[in-house]
């Protein structure tokens, strides 16, 4: 599998988000293994922009090293500074139904409350909030109205 080429601009943006990530993956000695590149496979599929640590101090074993994974993964290489490889490919799209989006099922809702003097930190909730219910101004939960029987009006005397 060829590796992803990339232009100037986006290896650029790809550098830059990579900059604070740790490495996930380290090669030692033993070189690459099916195992390494296995767990570079994961890590890919899961964050989509790694970087890997390489326990080698000749240089050209790390370039053949970034250009071999970039290959057997399919991914695009990025960046070659030290020790430090960075590798990029896009995450695949979850083809399981809970990627659907369902509408009124139960969903995990920040519930943020400032201080009232403003020198303490803001406290911050996770609450789960089912189809029938809703958060209010105030941060309470409240259950939804139940809705009236369709269609039918009221009908006025006179």
């Amino acid at each position: 599998m060829p590796a992803i080429v990339l232009s100037p601009a986006q290896r650029k943006e790809h550098r830059a988000a990579a900059h604070h990530l740790d490495p996930v993956v380290m090669i030692g000695a033993e070189g690459l293994t099916d195992a390494v590149a296995k767990e570079a496979d994961a890590a890919l599929k899961a964050h989509g922009l790694i970087k890997v640590r390489v326990f080698s101090d000749d240089r050209a074993t790390r370039e053949a090293l970034l250009a071999t994974l970039a290959d057997r993964l399919n991914a695009a290489p990025i960046q070659h500074i030290g020790k430090l490889l960075v590798l990029w490919r896009p995450i695949p799209l979850k083809a399981a139904p809970e990627a659907v989006d369902r509408g009124a099922g139960p969903r995990v809702v920040k519930l943020v409350k400032f201080s009232k003097s403003g020198n303490h930190r803001a406290t911050v909730k996770k609450v789960k909030v089912l189809g029938n219910e809703r958060v209010t101004a105030g941060g309470l939960i409240k259950r939804a109205k139940p809705r009236a029987a369709g269609g039918v009006k009221k009908k006025t005397l006179g």
